[in-house]
């Protein structure tokens, strides 16, 4: 019985090394067609055709690997976070511009609408005279042109 199971397990190992070693054959007819088969054709010359399977060592080279794969992949991720951050510190920064602009101009309307400004110094209130108003008018004017004028891209 020992015999019996170590031949068949020796044919079963050799089997697949036969099939693959099974040649292929490359003939030209006397039309000029080129024909191929598993059996050596009879009245005509033919060559023995070397047959590979699975993909060739030139695709595999050119594959990543899974470590340079995942490297890439978490570059990428890394990248677009930047992006993210960059993103919404620009919408921040455009927040902050509204918010000035639109406090530049709420106060410009004050100033012009206005006759008299009372501002409070050293803990007593006074009257701002016509200059100081002018003056403040000027200020509040560049603020509201820095801040109100779209943004510059870079």
């Amino acid at each position: 019985m020992n015999r019996k199971a170590l031949m068949l397990t020796l044919l079963i190992a050799v089997a697949p090394s036969v099939a693959m070693s099974a040649s292929v054959y490359k003939w030209t007819d006397e039309d000029g067609v080129t024909h191929f088969g598993d059996r050596q054709p009879v009245g005509s010359n033919s060559e023995t055709v070397n047959v590979r399977s699975g993909t060739s060592s030139a695709a595999s080279n050119n594959r990543p690997s899974p470590q340079e794969r995942l490297g890439e992949l978490e570059e990428q991720k890394r990248k677009e976070a930047e992006r993210e951050k960059e993103s919404a510190v620009e919408a921040a920064r455009r927040k902050q511009r509204e918010a000035n602009c639109e406090t530049a101009r709420s106060n410009l309307e004050v100033i012009q609408n206005n006759a008299r400004i009372r501002i409070e110094e050293n803990g007593e209130m006074r009257y701002l005279t016509p200059e100081e108003i002018d003056e403040q008018r000027k200020k509040l004017e560049e603020i509201a042109a820095k801040s109100c004028e779209p943004e510059s891209q870079p």
